[in-house]
């Protein structure tokens, strides 16, 4: 992290700066310590809706995929039974929730 000198071996010839170069230096200071670090959390979030957007498409997809072959294997005839296939689904969703809470790591927005 950069900041300002406390003790300066130059304190003692100290130029009067005009306000214009204060401007420019607090303008570059600002730039280097707010957008950098802003542009990296984009990229971070950038991936991350990407990621989950594929995620619940996939999961969503998958569910229903369960469901269908539960229906169509286990008590896809049955009237009394039906209410079986959708907890089957739903235990396999919470499997796979459960899962992917469980590989979540808490990163870093500085590159490495």
């Amino acid at each position: 992290m950069t900041g300002f000198k406390i003790h300066s071996s130059n304190s003692d010839k100290s130029e009067p700066k005009s306000a214009s170069e204060v401007l420019e230096m607090l303008f570059a200071y600002i730039k280097r310590e707010t957008l950098k670090p802003i542009r990296g959390a984009g990229r971070w979030i950038g991936f991350g809706l990407v990621a989950a957007l594929s995620l619940s498409i996939g999961i969503v997809l998958g569910a229903l995929g369960v469901l269908r072959l539960v229906q169509s294997t286990m008590f896809g005839d049955s009237q009394t039974w039906s209410w079986v296939n959708y907890i089957v689904a739903l235990g396999v969703c919470s499997v796979v929730l459960v899962f992917t809470i469980s590989r979540i790591r808490k990163g870093s927005l500085e590159k490495s």
